[in-house]
Parts: structure tokens; C-alpha cells; sequence
């Protein structure tokens, strides 16, 4: 899976997109919605608890995880504190939902040039919202 999530000033209007695929790089889905006024980091964390709870119900052998978002990966993987007081329930809903994964699961930091189908889909939810 790969997720992103931005907004537009920080914080703003903000948006994530969701890519799923399977262990031979073929998509199985994607989606992205417009999620109202956040910040760059909630929006991260909002696009990796929506990404899980959409693939639970394949119910994989295991999962991958690629994020942009180095905080968000810093954090989920217990290296970095969560200091700040609006991420700390987002971050407990992402544990939760990895934790359904068992052992078999990893989170990875990517660059963004590796997160370009997810990065779309962010601003393809960004523009529709603008345009309405």
C-alpha cells in the first residue's frame, strides 16, 4: 500500500489518496477524499488509517506499507515520540489497525518521487474540492 496525504497551507485544505497493490506491483484499488481542514501530518496519518482499514477486508498474508511521510513512519514504528496532542489519537488508530496485520507487516519511508500515484490522487481530491 501506498498512502500520502497533504493540505494546502499547514494547516488547510487537505486531501489523501490511497494506492493498493499486490505483491506483483498490479492495483487493486485506489481511491482519495477530501478531509477538511488539517495539517500536512494528519493528513499522512488520516490516508494510512483509511489505506488499512481498506485493505482489511482482503485480509492479506501481510502488508507493506510505503509512506512519504517520514514523521509519520518514525512514529508508527515507536523510534519517534508523538509530542503533539492532535496526532496522538490519529497514531493510536493506525497502531490498532497495523496491529490486526500480526507480525506481518512493515512500514517504510519512501521518497516522494516513489509516492507519485498517491501524491496524484492528493491533489486530484485538492482540485475537485476547489472546483466545487
Amino acid at each position: 500500500m501506498r498512502a500520502d496525504g497533504g493540505a494546502r497551507g499547514n494547516p488547510g485544505p487537505a486531501a489523501i489518496g490511497v494506492v493498493i497493490e499486490d505483491e506483483d506491483g498490479m492495483r487493486l484499488r485506489t481511491f482519495h477524499r477530501y478531509i477538511g481542514r488539517a495539517t500536512n501530518n494528519q493528513a499522512e496519518y488520516q490516508a494510512l488509517i483509511d489505506g488499512l482499514k481498506a485493505i482489511e477486508e482482503w485480509k492479506p498474508d501481510g502488508l507493506d506499507v510505503f509512506l512519504d511521510s517520514k514523521l509519520v513512519v518514525e512514529q508508527v514504528n515507536g523510534r519517534w515520540r508523538v509530542k503533539e496532542p492532535e496526532l496522538q489519537e490519529l497514531h493510536r488508530q493506525a497502531l490498532e489497525l497495523l496491529h490486526h496485520f500480526g507480525e506481518s507487516y512493515s512500514v517504510k519511508h519512501v521518497d516522494r518521487s516513489q509516492n507519485k500515484g498517491a501524491d496524484k490522487l492528493v491533489n486530484m481530491a485538492l482540485d475537485e474540492r476547489g472546483k466545487g
